[in-house]
């Protein structure tokens, strides 16, 4: 059947994709390998590439190829992938393109002076180039809210959210509220009787790189398709055909690159067994960054902090590092349930993380609504976590209110999915152990095929198919529900 419209739509986000490509591999070595002065050069480039994207997917013709193609014969799949295309287009097409630009040179320039300010403690700093970011993210949600009729902070959370909205994301952390502050005081004090061995270093880089490796092809990542490096924050990145992972050393803590490697991993491996047959198009994309968390908290907090996966683990510690009592199976699993106020979100353990997600998105919320100024931030930064976690912060921006990259970048609305990750990935693991029973004895074999295959056929292959909630709906049964998250923690940190 011919479908000429839909046919030219397809050949521009192949395009659009290959763009997409070069710009995240210099994406991946400015943080990963580009020497500092590289950083003006690179920032300039990156905005004009920023602009080309923009420019492709703004086209004046897109809009009635959009419109033809809707009256042409074309099937479920085609259909869904013209809706993304459709989604991707007004979203594109909300922003002119000068200030694409100015928001790709602002945030290049902040996030690079943070890399040295944030070491220094050095607010006033951050602060001059934070203004400037605020005050575009701001008119940002300004077209964005005007071309969709959502409320200015719910049209940011659109772009990595879909579907979602600062009512719902309240009701969903309501909830955890209602219940959670409990649950850590009981923890906390119950593991206050118990001490735990901690683990005797230093621990050579080279080792825990050796072992990275190691694990990183025992969660079956692809090491013809991606490779893993270090940086100053682990992320990863790329495309489904060469996915960048890094991760970051200390010689006197392995558990956090360790951990930080099999939490990219999830993301690495939900990309690469993305549909292939939809490579390039909306269809063939990941579905959220909600859904993308849940991928990465999977591997970490569901796999990676089991008892199961702690008695793989601890064979493989001690052939790198030596035996030791901290690497006995049933201690190492109770250092990696250890819970913890601490200052550092990317460090907090399971069970206080959600505490940290919840104190950005009442901050970013009420910057971008207004009711909060930039030079606000560290005052309401020390009283949330005074309040949420009983944790003095005053004084201290590096470890505070300077401590994520996301702002200083521009990334406003993406906190609020890392605890949306954490309640999906809780609740596929609720499915796949209703479908495989001695799911944990399978894992202590190493058999992770049940978890990894369930994965693969009801998130990874289903790319952009469906809506957010109809995925969830699909794979799980049901909507998102937050007590599958509340069962998973009770059950591993009162039982």
């Amino acid at each position: 059947m011919s479908h000429p419209a839909y046919d030219s739509l397809t050949r521009t986000w192949t395009r659009l994709h290959r763009f997409s490509h070069l710009q995240a591999m210099a994406g991946w070595d400015s943080s990963a390998m580009m020497p500092p002065k590289g950083n003006g050069a690179r920032a300039d480039a990156m905005a004009e590439m920023d602009a080309l994207l923009h420019r492709t997917l703004t086209d004046a013709a897109l809009g009635p190829l959009l419109e033809r193609a809707d009256d042409e014969p074309l099937d479920d799949a085609q259909r869904a992938n013209l809706r993304e295309m459709r989604r991707e287009w007004r979203s594109a097409t909300a922003l002119p393109e000068a200030l694409v630009q100015r928001q790709a040179l602002a945030g290049a320039h902040c996030e690079h002076a943070w890399r040295s300010q944030r070491p220094a403690n050095d607010w006033r700093g951050f602060l001059a180039n934070f203004r400037e970011v605020l005050q575009l993210v701001r008119e940002e949600s300004a077209r964005r809210a005007d071309a969709t009729g959502l409320r200015p902070y719910d049209a940011l959370m659109d772009c990595f959210e879909p579907g979602m909205t600062g009512a719902q994301v309240d009701r969903l952390f309501g909830d955890l509220q209602q219940w959670l502050p409990g649950l850590v005081r009981t923890v906390i004090d119950r593991q206050g009787s118990e001490p735990v061995p901690a683990p005797r270093g230093p621990f050579a880089k080279a080792a825990q790189r050796e072992l990275s490796l190691e694990l990183m092809a025992l969660l079956g990542f692809d090491f013809e398709a991606g490779r893993l490096d270090e940086s100053a924050h682990p992320f990863s990145g790329g495309v489904p055909e060469d996915v960048r992972l890094t991760t970051r050393y200390t010689e006197d803590d392995f558990l956090q690159s360790l951990m930080g490697t099999v939490h990219e991993t999830g993301h690495a491996r939900y990309e690469q067994n993305l549909p292939r047959d939809w490579l390039g198009q909306p269809l063939g994309q990941a579905r959220s960054m909600g859904i993308h968390e849940s991928q990465s908290l999977s591997f970490e907090m569901q796999l990676g902090r089991s008892r199961a996966f702690a008695g793989l683990l601890a064979p493989r510690l001690v052939a790198r590092f030596g035996a030791q009592p901290a690497f006995e199976p049933d201690t190492l699993y109770r250092l990696l349930t250890r819970v913890e106020r601490s200052m550092v979100r990317v460090d907090a353990d399971e069970l206080t993380y959600p505490a940290h997600v919840m104190l950005r998105y009442r901050i970013e919320r009420g910057l971008i609504e207004g009711d909060i100024e930039a030079e606000d931030i560290p005052a309401q930064w020390d009283e949330g976590m005074a309040s949420l976690l009983g944790v003095d912060t005053r004084g201290n921006y590096r470890d505070g209110c300077m401590q994520d990259v996301h702002w200083g970048a521009g990334m406003f609305g993406y906190f609020p999915c890392y605890t949306l990750g954490a309640m999906y990935a809780a609740q596929w693991f609720a499915a796949i152990r209703r479908q495989f029973v001695d799911l944990d004895q399978r894992i202590a074999q190493a058999d992770l095929a049940p978890a990894f295959d369930w994965l693969r056929e009801h998130i990874w292959l289903q790319g952009s198919r469906w809506s957010t909630a109809e995925l969830v709906q699909r794979a799980s049964g049901g909507p998102l529900d937050p007590l599958h998250f509340r069962r998973h923690l009770e059950a591993r940190y009162l039982d």
